[in-house]
């Protein structure tokens, strides 16, 4: 199966058969929303989701996190004292490097052993423009498993000019992803074979191969991974978090996350109400969903958005869906049929199956601005049974370059912090039955979210879990944000986390992509920048 991921991701100008669109560098954990709606946007920045996003795991559906049995962590008081003193008191030590200023801060490879072996953590800055800045203005793009460094180079044309006036924008890669302690898998040729699998669900046999198959996938990950592989959780990435506060200078956090990012700052908060500065959440994703709660949330967000999708095709002069909306639904599903039986043929070595097919159709959905490209990508495949350009968007989607290598570690880092965080039931029967639900309240896509239990089946690690209580009582003010029509992570969601949270107020964007800030307009932009810059956050209920 497939699911969409969360994460944001910077944008380069792709060309396929003419058409040219700005495509995310890495948009398999994300997807991208709209893109110069605002003028201050219009630098080659947008969000992919999923940055908490969605992202499509092929064979083994697996939605990001939820809530596992409950883990107890203590919050630590003031500034750390005994082992971990040296890792607050370090002083960062920064190069030039082509974001910017580059360094790398050390924290314990197990907080459980604070005096034991340490990791690095990546960062990278570029400078405030106006001088002696306020603070560090933190940056995650979401996954989980997107690259903050890579990302901090292209933030400059989401925020306004105020914002890089007055922070030092900090990019940073969290523990297990790209630079810092990566988790290492299989070469490309085997992640390849996975993200293009089909399984078959009907039997305990089919099932069981998808187990066996992401089975082999965790052992090479431990293999080549290492002792990191069992610590690139959440709570110690956020643990991470306020040792790059302390070591950057600052006194509280003041934090940018997008989609697994909202879920990142949210531990944050809960474990350090006290260092809570201004916290930006945008394209939620609450800690304390279920795993079945996250999956069918986003089967249907993804329904929707086709629909809106077919919706606006259907009312153009070239769309390849004919009849009605439900005549277009099922064209949808007839395609996704076809490539079961007999996948698509891309004038490459490799063909369309059903698993790419979706990962094809799933990337332009987080944004309105990306539809033409799946028109024209969808007219090939059902009018000359070409998937070339479903494979060029599948292949954008999990980072994967013309030349068969991968440029992130992100797939298989989302996997590895997902089966930490929370690996779902992998009882049979158990996953049947939320398959069978998710596929009621989602028809068309619906297959693709279920069975994500068989992911982690046989991980080499054992979960940790997630805290028991994220309300973050004490905590500064927190700003929610999010939107009515995102895929990837349902505006529902963003309610919840704005309840669960002590301290948080809701801003709404009503419009359609996966996450809003710097990629929707004025309101949104301002109502975020003034609350950045000044503390001030709207009146409940504000909606833009």
């Amino acid at each position: 199966m497939t699911v969409p991921r969360i994460r944001r991701t910077t944008l380069r100008t792709l060309s396929i058969d003419g058409y040219r669109v700005r495509m995310p560098l890495s948009a398999r954990l994300v997807a991208p929303t709209s893109v110069g709606r605002h003028p201050r946007h219009r630098a080659a920045v947008a969000v992919v989701a999923a940055a908490l996003a969605v992202v499509v795991l092929l064979a083994g559906c697996v939605s990001p996190k939820n809530q596992a049995s409950g883990q107890i962590v203590e919050s630590p008081t003031a500034e750390a004292t005994g082992e971990l003193a040296r890792y607050y008191g370090q002083q960062l030590e920064w190069t030039a490097c082509e974001q910017g200023e580059c360094a790398t801060a050390q924290v314990p490879l197990d907080y459980a052993d604070p005096a034991g072996p340490s990791i690095g953590i990546a960062l990278a800055r570029a400078r405030a423009t106006g001088g002696e800045p306020v603070a560090s203005l933190l940056l995650n793009r979401g996954g989980p498993g997107a690259s903050g460094v890579d990302f901090v180079s292209q933030v400059a044309g989401m925020v306004s000019a105020d914002i890089t006036r007055q922070f030092d924008l900090v990019g940073f890669d969290p523990r297990g992803v790209q630079r810092s302690s990566p988790v290492t898998c299989v070469d490309a040729a085997g992640l390849d074979e996975i993200i293009a699998y089909d399984a078959d669900y009907s039997t305990d046999a089919g099932i069981q191969d998808v187990i066996d198959m992401y089975g082999e996938l965790g052992a090479a990950c431990e293999q080549n991974t290492g002792a990191a592989l069992g610590h690139v959780d959440t709570v110690s990435a956020a643990r991470d978090l306020d040792i790059l506060r302390a070591a950057l200078g600052d006194a509280t956090l003041t934090y940018l996350g997008f989609s697994y990012g909202t879920l990142l700052g949210a531990t944050y908060a809960a474990l350090f109400p006290e260092k809570v500065g201004r916290l930006v959440l945008d394209g939620a994703k609450p800690p304390t969903l279920t795993y079945l709660e996250v999956s069918e949330g986003q089967a249907v967000g993804f329904e929707n958005a086709l629909r809106a999708y077919i919706t606006d095709c259907q009312a153009g002069p070239r769309c390849p869906l004919d009849g009605s909306l439900e005549d277009g639904l099922a064209q949808i599903s007839e395609l996704f049929e076809r490539a079961n039986a007999n996948p698509l043929p891309t004038g490459t070595d490799r063909a369309l199956t059903r698993s790419l097919a979706f990962s094809g159709i799933a990337l332009p959905l987080y944004a309105q601005s990306y539809w033409p490209l799946l028109t024209q990508a969808l007219t090939a495949a059902l009018d000359n049974n070409d998937g070339s350009m479903l494979l060029q968007l599948a292949d954008q989607y999990y980072d994967r370059q013309p030349d068969g290598t991968f440029s992130t570690n992100s797939t298989v880092a989302f996997n590895a912090i997902n089966c930490l965080d929370n690996p779902g039931s992998a009882d049979f029967a158990t996953m049947r039955a939320e398959a069978a639900q998710i596929e009621e309240a989602a028809p068309t896509v619906g297959y693709f979210f279920g069975f994500g239990g068989t992911v982690c089946a046989q991980w080499p690690v054992p979960a940790v879990g997630t805290l028991d209580s994220y309300t973050a009582e004490g905590a500064a003010p927190i700003l929610v944000v999010g939107t009515t029509g995102d895929p990837a992570t349902p505006y529902e969601w963003a309610v919840k986390l704005a309840d669960l949270l002590s301290s948080a107020t809701l801003l709404t964007y009503e419009g359609e992509g996966h996450t809003a800030y710097g990629s929707s307009n004025d309101c949104i932009a301002d109502t975020v920048d003034a609350y950045l810059l000044t503390g001030a956050v709207p009146a409940d209920g504000t909606r833009c």
